[in-house]
């Protein structure tokens, strides 16, 4: 039996009702009636290239990392999902995105550090202290939203400029950047709870009917950086790299192996053992993060399971 018999790479369904299809680098995405149907595939992406093979339960573990945060975040905001009607299914509200990414950041990491690091004190708008080192915590978390360009790239813009382009209203804004502290609080508070800091973070949101929603993932690996807490502080002091709870293991592997997504660089071949070894990585990811033990879903025939469940669930079965 080979491994990906028991992963989706791709999905191909064709539902009742069904007006629109996306797919993503992760995601294959379906819009049928008014409901979203996103299925959350087993492919895995670094270095903005999709990796030649698929990682059986990857997908199941960020949907259900996914939905584990999304139903522990109701009470502070409605947001799209309505139902998992397969491990690796999410159903949801259909909305009107807001063209804007709500990244918050609790430390001095990733792109704030290199801009920082660049000598620039300023990011999106927002004024970084001076004197700060890598990885440090900021004084207070600080939101640097992104917005696509019409290439397709993430791009920093600062709050000033959302609302005078008017790309989300000043009253819409207002409200997005309340949440958005409000759920970064609440992951701050369950990562510290399950040993971990949550580093920095985004948030995408939605509106229907005149009700904000928040739209897509939040808190996977995939959308956010985690550091472990214990340690952290011995780690800063000696200036050391922290250690990190995400998919960084696979760019290291890509990169030892000669590739970091450059032109000209061949994809390296991935052996049954590295799959096997991210497979057990991202359970160990989900029940670290979460704090359950992962049950992993019938994945022989996984592509027709999914299908089923999903047209059940249409049908109201």
């Amino acid at each position: 039996m080979s491994l990906e018999s028991l992963a989706i790479n791709k999905t191909n369904y064709e539902f009742e009702g069904q007006t629109n299809f996306y797919r993503g680098k992760v995601r294959d995405v379906y819009t049928v009636n008014d409901q979203l149907v996103m299925v959350a595939s087993d492919r895995i992406s670094a270095f903005d290239h999709v990796l030649p093979r698929p990682i059986p339960y990857k997908g199941q573990v960020l949907n259900q990392i996914a939905t584990h945060f999304l139903n522990a975040t109701r009470d502070i905001t409605p947001n799209w999902l309505v139902a998992t009607p397969d491990p690796n299914v999410a159903v949801g509200v259909a909305c009107e995105p807001f063209k804007v990414e709500m990244v918050i950041r609790g430390y001095l990491a990733g792109h704030a550090w290199r801009t920082y690091k660049s000598g620039e004190r300023m990011l999106c708008g927002v004024e970084m202290p001076e004197g700060m080192r890598q990885n440090d915590r900021f004084p207070e978390p600080i939101i640097t939203p992104a917005t696509k360009a019409e290439e397709g790239h993430d791009e920093d813009i600062s709050r000033a400029d959302i609302i005078a382009q008017e790309i989300v209203s000043e009253e819409d804004y207002v409200q997005l950047e309340a949440f958005t502290r409000a759920l970064f609080q609440r992951g701050t508070r369950m990562a510290a709870e399950r040993g971990l800091i949550l580093v920095d973070t985004k948030y995408e949101f939605g509106k229907k009917d005149g009700q904000i929603y928040l739209i897509d993932e939040i808190h996977t690996p995939d959308s956010s950086r985690y550091f472990y807490k214990e340690g952290y502080e011995a780690r800063q002091e000696r200036g050391e790299a922290q250690k990190q709870l995400s998919k960084e293991f696979v760019r290291e592997w890509l990169m030892a192996n000669g590739f970091q997504g450059l032109e000209g660089q061949l994809m390296p071949e991935m052996p049954d053992s590295f799959v096997e070894e991210v497979t057990d990585r991202y359970i160990e990811l989900y029940e670290h993060i979460t704090g359950k033990a992962f049950e992993k879903g019938d994945n022989l025939g996984i592509v027709d399971r999914v299908e089923r469940g999903i047209k059940a669930y249409l049908v109201g079965e």
